[in-house]
């Protein structure tokens, strides 16, 4: 006996093979029906942005524009209050970034090269502050806020939003630190560096995509922040483009659609550069901080 007729006489006494086959294609067929559904519950908000953001005459409809233009955008930048918007929130998500790098970086750089009593504990600790949602510390952060008079200031929503996005960041950049080889700043102390001076001049430079990762998710998270700014802030002249969008709404019988849809497209495009940019270096950061742990 031949392994065909094995095989023919196998499918012989055993035909539920084609009805298990049959009970697998359907369910591989109403698991893409699901992220087909899934899929267009998130692309059509996304195509009502992009067209209304062209669209001389746009409505709360997804609707293809008659006439396209970019003077939606012209007006966002050439309008007085759109362009403050946006200047605000770069100077609040720029000078957050700027503290997280320097205070991250040195801290991230101690604690993957020392060790010490409580180190392990200290790292698990500052990422459990990360889990704690704002809203359940936006009431002391305001009290201290008022206390240090560091509300409705520059600097007082830069160095919360920069406290808030540490934590996160000071995995990123450990685990970096951790991936560099000791031996190459001991070979770089015997020939006469200095702790800092071979940090500076050669860990540095090897841990750069980390300080690029960690830099880029402390940009978006301060970029997205919208409960901060809202409760530390009160004058219109300091609100970043979050509050400008919320307060847009309040009075959504009178919207520019246009207006408001090139703002959310501005809006959104460090998040899609930081995708494209970061993806590697951000994935190739998790592990090494999982690894360094």
């Amino acid at each position: 006996m031949n392994e065909v007729t094995v095989a023919v006489r196998a499918r012989a006494t055993n035909p539920t093979g084609r009805r298990a086959k049959g009970r697998g294609g359907l369910g591989q067929t109403a698991a893409y029906a699901v992220l087909v559904a899934l899929a267009l519950f998130v692309v059509v908000p996304f195509s009502w942005l992009i067209l209304a953001a062209f669209d001389a005459r746009a409505t709360i409809f997804v609707k293809v524009p008659e006439t396209w233009t970019v003077g939606n955008f012209r007006n966002l930048f050439a309008d007085q209050d759109g362009f403050r918007l946006i200047l605000n929130s770069v100077i609040y998500a720029g000078g957050a970034t700027v503290v997280l790098i320097v205070v991250t970086t040195m801290a991230g750089y101690v604690l993957s090269r020392f060790d010490f009593p409580g180190r392990r504990p200290l790292m698990l600790g500052v990422l459990l502050i990360r889990v704690i949602p704002p809203t359940a510390t936006i009431a002391p952060l305001y009290v201290i806020a008022t206390d240090l008079g560091l509300l409705n200031t520059y600097r007082g929503v830069i160095l919360i939003l920069a406290a808030l996005e540490a934590p996160l960041v000071l995995w990123i950049m450990k685990g970096f630190f951790d991936t560099v080889p000791i031996e190459i700043e001991e070979a770089a102390w015997v020939d006469g560096a200095t702790r800092f001076g071979a940090m500076f001049r050669i860990v540095l430079p090897l841990a750069g995509p980390g300080v690029a990762a960690g830099g880029l998710i402390g940009f978006i998270g301060a970029w997205n922040q919208f409960l901060v700014p809202l409760v530390l802030i009160s004058d219109q002249d300091k609100v970043p483009v979050s509050i400008g969008l919320f307060r847009a709404w309040v009075s959504y019988t009178r919207v520019d659609w246009g207006f408001l849809a090139a703002m959310a497209t501005v809006y959104v495009i460090p998040a899609i550069a930081f995708y494209v940019i970061a993806r590697r270096a951000l994935q190739a950061s998790i592990a090494g901080s999982l690894a360094g742990t």
